[in-house]
């Protein structure tokens, strides 16, 4: 099969880069190259951003309903697209279409978005003589900059509630998952999107994603990513015009096994949780802390899921592991696992060698490290692959200590029958999300989703994303008349 073409959507219209610069992406499954993909450059975040803010006036003008019809309209399109979009991410990055769960969490958003955009003020009558309101409004160009382990869930969570409540966006995806944004970006037109709504541009973090971040006309970013990328972009913002930031960044999540848990179903689910796309979630526990009186059977239980994990082609259906998304990400990972086996832990499970049809394929099966010491690297900074450390804990207070040790606190979760324990260590937990009986990417929609210290600023969630999509505006009404 000859290999996509892809280019920028600026403005409505499919445009090559500015300077004619495309870059290859290859399968991490096969190697073959499946995409020559344009390369936006400064120019072309410049001629984005000035669409946007050309559309910008007219756009936010507009009812919720009106700017509500053709969210709706591509929530229809995504749905009808499912093995398409499935297909893309396969070969992109080497998400198996088994787990492909991605369509449905957009058009979730794009329809609520597309009916509940009301961004509502207050208003106030406690100064004697005022009338006092407070008013939500758009910022105007909102930049949005993805990550590529599930590029079409954070396409929509982003770019939904954002053009909903009336700003245009300037949206860069993933040097290595660009293929589902250039699709849904040849749905914007079709579903009504005005011209310079939303801009969809390809490209490397170090020119686009710069460009993005330091531009002067752009006032609010929403990022998902490493805290490396967030903490650059955060210095981008303060040297330019102070844009507002919104980050949902790295993990280390902790995952808290007591004795009187039910540790078939701890050992499913966390074992779900941080081989589930490879390892390449930054929600995945990547920490387990198992009570040291059932820390055996746990591990027995944990080590046998593992190894019955179906490895290979993530086109085909039976796979539910695939390879890293790239030779880099394969490296890095790679690199840890070496680290791990020098770190004075005991390697559990890790590579065995892969069947020739998949020689080349960047495939790292599931690595299990246990007692690792908590100093250690692999303890401490994320991996972002299928390793997993299981260490054990004899007391509550202990436990608590050795989980909260990290600049990392994203998702964190515990099992246990006692509710009162549970309650107890939720609160104690430093984390933006607690999961008790359940683990990561166990959520919920109208609840806030972010991380507490290095995982991020901000929040998304169907109910909080309005509000960091827009500016808050008081005004003051004197009316003599009115009384206390």
């Amino acid at each position: 099969m000859a290999p996509i073409e892809t280019q920028l959507f600026i403005n409505n219209e499919f445009v090559p880069a500015s300077t004619g610069e495309t870059f290859d992406l290859f399968s991490p499954h096969t190697g073959d190259l499946v995409a020559k993909v344009a390369e936006a450059s400064v120019q072309d975040v410049d001629t984005a951003v000035s669409a946007a803010l050309a559309a910008f006036p007219s756009w936010s003008a507009l009812s919720p309903i009106q700017r509500g019809k053709p969210l709706k309209k591509m929530a229809e399109k995504i749905l009808a697209s499912t093995p398409e979009l499935a297909e893309l991410d396969a070969i992109s990055m080497g998400r198996p279409v088994s787990s492909f769960f991605d369509t449905n969490y957009a058009a979730v958003h794009f329809n609520y978005f597309g009916e509940a955009a009301y961004a509502q003020g207050h208003t106030s009558l406690n100064t004697p003589g005022f009338l006092n309101m407070s008013l939500r409004q758009p910022f105007g160009v909102v930049g949005i900059i993805i990550p590529w382990n599930a590029p079409l869930v954070f396409f929509s969570k982003k770019v939904a509630p954002a053009v909903a409540v009336g700003n245009c966006v300037v949206l860069k995806s993933s040097e290595k998952a660009p293929l589902t944004s250039w699709k849904v970006a040849q749905w914007i037109k079709e579903c009504g999107f005005p011209p310079g709504v939303i801009n969809v541009l390809s490209g490397h973090g170090h020119i686009s994603g710069a460009a993005i971040s330091s531009h002067m006309s752009i006032r609010a970013l929403s990022f998902t990513g490493s805290t490396r990328t967030g903490r650059a972009i955060q210095i981008a913002s303060a040297n330019s015009n102070l844009k507002k930031v919104v980050f949902e960044l790295g993990g280390k999540g902790p995952a808290l096994i007591f004795d009187d848990a039910d540790l078939e179903q701890a050992a499913k689910d966390t074992e779900n949780s941080i081989f589930w796309n490879s390892g390449q979630t930054c929600m995945a526990n990547s920490r387990i802390y198992v009570q040291d009186t059932v820390a055996e059977r746990f591990v027995e239980v944990f080590k046998k899921l593992a190894s019955e994990r179906k490895m290979g082609d993530p086109t085909k259906g039976e796979i539910n592991h695939g390879p890293q998304a790239d030779k880099v990400q394969f490296e890095a990972v790679n690199k840890y696992i070496d680290v791990g086996k020098g770190c004075g832990g005991t390697l559990a499970l890790s590579d065995s060698p892969s069947p020739a049809a998949e020689s080349k394929s960047l495939l790292i099966h599931p690595t299990i490290f246990l007692n690792a010491p908590e100093t250690s690297r692999i303890m401490k900074e994320e991996i972002f692959g299928p390793v997993v450390v299981i260490n054990t804990f004899t007391t509550e207070a202990e436990v608590i200590s050795k989980a909260n040790d990290t600049e990392f606190g994203l998702y964190a979760c515990l099992y246990t029958k006692d509710l009162e324990r549970a309650l107890r260590v939720s609160k104690k937990l430093e984390s933006g999300m607690v999961g008790v009986n359940c683990a990561a990417p166990t959520g919920c929609w109208d609840l806030p989703f972010g991380g507490w210290k290095g995982s991020g600023t901000g929040r998304e969630s169907l109910l909080e994303s309005m509000e960091h999509f827009t500016e808050v505006k008081s005004i003051y009404f004197k009316c003599p008349g009115i009384g206390g």
